[in-house]
């Protein structure tokens, strides 16, 4: 019951009816509508849809170019440049690309199919209870079988999740994440003149350039860097290292498929499905850059994204770097 209506727009409340008094109440009833939209989050972040991947396609098409000749008397960036043209163009064709579904619309990891069915189920009893169709015990029935379906399907996805975090860590950081009721910001940061960064884009760049003086500086000799299995232990004195496909070939298989892919756009998954048709041309490109002393620029960029944690009542902040 109403006496007074305040609507902060016009055309926001329509049809109002001013009624009569409701008993003995010296209030009047006044009827109204609100008209209005409902508000879609519509999620527009795309991402590779795996499931429906046809590598078999990816493999033929990328089996198809001459790579010797295709890279044959270029530099380190043209090569880099048309081998990612070369990937991309056939990802466009076999892999699909789906939206990113939001976190308000996505079912709980742990709820399967079954579960679902359960649900409905309930749904279904508590219908027909209310309408007088199956007794009180029924439905209590189907609400204790649909609890422990629940118990039992969250345990199962947590023993699996126990199971592979050495290899998926994401999924269960992600579901330790969800747990928690709240976040706590990054607190105040000083940079290299002492001053105290408090917005969010005075935080950034701070964080931006202790990354760049880390890793901007003078590296060492690409020779000590590299890894002893990346190279060809028989060689001349004092020549220039053969990078073995077979080692390529070995660490694209040990590619980590749960991370994101870089500012290249080329996702692990594929380098590890791909292992044994992308060796060739990546060791001919390795082999060019320890020729020349240079690098694709593709290779310079990097997503950095600040890991908060909190360590013994400090807050630790980790650089994540994704290339």
């Amino acid at each position: 019951m109403l006496d007074l209506l305040f609507a902060n727009r016009n055309g926001l409340v329509g049809d109002v009816v001013v009624g009569g008094r409701r008993g003995q109440s010296d209030h009047e009833i006044i009827e109204f509508s609100i008209f209005g939209e409902i508000r879609r989050n519509i999620n527009k972040t795309l991402t590779l849809d795996f499931q429906r991947a046809d590598f078999g396609l990816f493999r033929r098409l990328i089996q198809r170019v001459p790579w010797e000749a295709t890279l044959k008397n270029k530099g380190v960036q043209e090569s880099w440049a048309c081998f990612k043209t070369e990937i991309l163009r056939a990802l466009e064709q076999t892999v699909l690309v789906c939206g990113k579904m939001s976190r308000r619309g996505k079912c709980p990891a742990w709820m399967g199919k079954w579960v679902l069915e359960e649900l409905r189920n309930r749904k279904r009893t508590y219908r027909f209870y209310k309408e007088g169709q199956v007794s009180q015990e029924v439905f209590k029935g189907d609400v204790r079988e649909c609890r422990k379906k629940i118990k039992e399907s969250k345990a199962q996805f947590e023993f699996k999740m126990v199971n592979s975090v050495k290899d998926n860590k994401k999924c269960f950081y992600k579901y330790i994440n969800g747990k928690r009721k709240g976040k706590a910001n990054l607190c105040s940061l000083l940079d290299e003149g002492g001053n105290l960064a408090t917005a969010d884009e005075e935080k950034a760049e701070v964080l931006n350039a202790f990354f760049a003086s880390v890793f901007g500086g003078k590296t060492t000799c690409l020779q000590d860097n590299c890894s002893l299995g990346l190279v060809d232990g028989v060689r001349k004195q004092n020549g220039p290292p053969i990078i073995q496909e077979e080692a390529v070939r070995g660490l694209l298989r040990c590619s980590d498929t749960h991370k994101s892919m870089g500012p290249d756009g080329i996702h692990p998954r594929m380098m590890r499905e791909l292992a044994d048709e992308l060796a060739k041309p990546l060791s001919i490109i390795y082999q060019q850059s320890w020729f020349t002393g240079k690098v694709p620029d593709d290779w310079k960029l990097a997503n950095v994204t600040p890991i908060h944690k909190r360590v013994g009542g400090r807050i630790l902040v980790i650089i994540d770097q994704s290339a």
